[in-house]
């Protein structure tokens, strides 16, 4: 095959779909790179590399033994444990950087690399600093704080001027996708919120008391963005935001949640679901719901990674007391050719039927338990 993708960070929300949906397309080799291997689609046709992108030896180890690599996905991040504590830590922030010129700096010097995608975030424009104005534009002037982002950004700028290949940025919002061990996945938090109210016997209370908005992506969009962006002429050199084209507010749409599962709503909202999830009594009924169901994560913290303190941020006081919420303009990816869209409940409910059909969560729907 004339083009290889190399993505890294293929466990993870955004690897993961990108994996499936390059796999699918015609005329693509496609290898997941991750310490431990994605769960996936059954029958979807990739290579694994197990590389721990600290280990810059290693990385260039695997770079020397793979086909040669056309794309790169860079799709990895190093997280703390808690969350946002990490956003602000100078040595991980270093680390994060590190592991990026590990994977690029080999692949640049082999010498066949045509384009690298880099995913970056709202943190971009400082909102996790500062009120930032509304909507979010890829062409502000760039918020000089303390990031990653930057980082990966300057480096890939350098390493493609010498190299001659192209990059692009994007830049979403709150994802939706079927990874479980993660930093970032709503969807896992969500679903193992719903199952442990059902085994528990408790109603399904909204997770939270305010009114965000959220704009998200489906990491299938998102993967679809990225394979057009890897062969697009109007995708070089270009940071792009992107999201499905609506908002959701979950405290809105919660009761239809409900329903289309089949469950009541009402009671008492847990003060968050980091909290919830450590109660002795929710740590036992996912040991339960794991062994009945065969699932693949019999520890509840192996199925959540981060999420649910990502979803404790979400839905906590500063999202909604905040005067607006986060929006982003995504006009820059319209005009450029990419219109793609997805309805966000329905992306939301898809998310959880996959997690289900994967074996990361239990049944969710009253039908499926009868």
């Amino acid at each position: 095959m004339e083009q290889h993708v190399l993505i890294a960070g293929a466990s993870g929300v955004i690897g993961a779909g990108a994996v499936e949906h390059f796999a699918a397309l015609p005329g693509w080799l496609v290898t997941g790179l991750s310490r431990r291997a994605p769960v996936l689609r059954e029958g979807t046709a990739f290579q694994h590399a197990a590389v721990d992108l600290d280990d810059a030896a290693a990385c260039a180890a695997a770079v020397e033994t793979l086909p040669p690599v056309t794309h790169l996905v860079y799709a990895a991040v190093a997280e703390a444990p808690g969350l946002v504590g990490g956003w602000y830590d100078a040595a991980l922030i270093a680390r994060n950087g590190k592991m990026f010129a590990n994977l690029l700096d080999p692949l640049a010097a082999a010498g066949g690399l045509r384009h690298v995608s880099l995913l970056q975030g709202t943190k971009a424009y400082g909102g996790h600093h500062h009120a930032v104005p509304l909507p979010c534009r890829e062409d502000s002037v760039r918020d000089e704080h303390a990031n990653f982002y930057w980082l990966h950004e300057d480096h890939a700028r350098r390493r493609a001027e010498e190299a001659g290949f192209e990059f692009t940025i994007f830049r979403p919002q709150v994802l939706l996708g079927g990874a479980s061990g993660v930093a970032m996945n709503p969807v896992a938090a969500l679903g193992a919120y719903m199952a442990l109210t059902a085994e528990l016997g408790l109603p399904l209370a909204l997770p939270g008391k305010g009114e965000a908005m959220w704009e998200m992506v489906d990491t299938s969009l998102l993967a679809e963005a990225l394979a057009w962006a890897a062969v697009s002429p109007a995708a070089a050199g270009q940071a792009f935001n992107i999201t499905n084209g609506d908002v959701l507010v979950l405290a809105h749409d919660w009761p239809r949640l409900a329903a289309t599962l089949g469950r009541e709503t009402g009671g008492e909202s847990p003060l968050g679901l980091a909290g919830f999830f450590a109660e002795a009594s929710v740590q036992q009924a996912w040991g339960r719901l794991a062994a009945r169901h065969g699932l693949r994560e019999a520890s509840l913290g192996a199925l959540l990674g981060e999420s649910h303190h990502y979803m404790d941020l979400l839905l906590g006081p500063r999202q909604a007391t905040r005067p607006l919420p986060m929006l982003l303009s995504t006009i820059k990816l319209r005009q450029a050719g990419f219109g793609a869209c997805r309805d966000s409940l329905q992306s939301l409910l898809h998310w959880l039927d996959r997690m289900v059909a994967l074996k990361l969560l239990p049944p969710l729907r009253r039908e499926e338990h009868e």
